[in-house]
């Protein structure tokens, strides 16, 4: 059980400001929320960030990592038990749901429990009702606010018969997606400048005494390399190349990184030859990764819209909306039709399979969402 201050979210992106936009939004209610990302971005960062700005801030906020306890442990975990249920109980035990009431629980990697596990959890969300292991009878814990998170597809494991699609429509409330940081790669400096400070102890610029942390998990225990350690800055041009890389770990990555360049690092600046080969080497991996993966659902989605002869409104409009696909998923693919139309929305509107009726509305919704790319720039 833990309680938060204020949670700082290092970057100055643009995907970062509106993640933090968001988060505000969504602690002023009890709503449930589904957060997703990869794995590494920082998704109980976010889930303490919301706790930490709603009226539930000070009440408990208890995260359960769904993934690191086995199916026969985790009902207990979650549910509580009786005296003498199973060999081992000495004696009645709380579940965490039970020392979340008035608080936040945090159902961390909730995409690997099992489908049993997911009915009796459905069962909570319906009726607030918690049957502890080997008890006979329910009781109610009805003012627990309930967040979720997963670096799974849980569309895709609904198609697969691994999720529960009642269970997904009743955690899924409100959905927030974590960028990868290949998608705010400005925001590297500032995060490998929050690591390098903390783990050489120095005062950290903007983020009082270091108790706020980045987009990872990695907040509590502080490395002791700077009683030994001369690291004090790292040069630009490794730093370019940092900033280069694309963090297939994500943040959590760049705390891994940073902490090991002050542990062994032996002089004051970190230079290039400092880093490791896949990080160093120009060219190697450079920026490929980041336009690799838009590249990906970019091209997934102009197939459908050229090759299947789906319409825009129906095959991107909803997964947009639903922020199942990110901004700059839709601008790659605007990118992609203006590139065939030569400029000309017009044709694209056809090439999307949309009405030429549709002609304003899809322009007003590309400029409502920052998605309209300069057509000259294709001529």
């Amino acid at each position: 059980m833990r309680h938060y201050g204020p949670i700082d979210i290092i970057g100055k992106s643009r995907a970062i400001t509106e993640l933090k936009a968001e988060i505000d939004r969504v602690a002023r209610s009890d709503a449930k929320v589904l957060i997703t990302g990869e794995s590494g971005t920082g998704k109980e960062v976010v889930a303490r960030a919301i706790n930490a700005a709603s009226p539930r801030a000070q009440q408990p906020f208890v995260p359960v990592n769904c993934a690191g306890i086995p199916e026969t442990l985790l009902e207990s975990e979650l549910f509580g038990h009786v005296k003498g249920s199973f060999t081992g109980a000495y004696r009645d035990k709380p579940g965490k749901l039970e020392m979340s009431d008035n608080g936040t629980i945090f159902l961390d990697e909730i995409g690997e429990m099992t489908l049993r596990m997911q009915g009796l959890l459905l069962r909570f969300l319906e009726t607030g009702e918690i049957q502890k292991v080997g008890a006979e009878r329910p009781t109610n814990v009805t003012n627990v606010r309930v967040v979720t998170a997963t670096n799974r597809n849980l569309r895709d494991l609904i198609g697969q018969g691994l999720f529960r699609e009642d269970l997904y429509y009743r955690i899924n409330v409100i959905h927030i997606v974590v960028p990868p940081l290949r998608e705010r790669r400005e925001d590297v400096p500032l995060l490998v400048e929050h690591f390098l400070r903390r783990f050489t102890s120095l005062p950290l610029h903007g983020h009082g005494n270091g108790s706020g942390v980045g987009l990872t998990n990695g907040g509590q225990a502080l490395a002791m390399a700077a009683d030994f350690s001369p690291v004090k800055a790292i040069a630009p041009d490794a730093l370019a190349a940092l900033c280069d890389y694309h963090w297939p770990g994500n943040v959590r990555q760049v705390e891994n990184v940073v902490e090991r360049l002050v542990v062994t690092g032996r002089r004051e600046v970190i230079q290039l030859d400092d880093l490791s080969p896949e990080i160093r080497v120009p060219g190697q991996l450079h920026m490929r990764p980041r336009r690799e993966r838009r590249r990906t659902i970019a091209d997934e989605l102009f197939k459908k819209l050229r090759e299947d002869g789906e319409s825009f409104w129906t095959a991107v409009y909803p997964l947009y909306m639903n922020r199942e696909i990110t901004r700059g998923n839709v601008r790659d693919l605007v990118h992609k039709g203006l590139e065939e139309a030569r400029g000309n929305y017009k044709i694209v509107l056809r090439l999307f399979n949309m009405e030429p009726t549709d002609y304003k509305r899809f322009l007003n919704f590309l400029r409502k969402h920052d998605c309209q790319l300069p057509f000259k720039e294709y001529r």
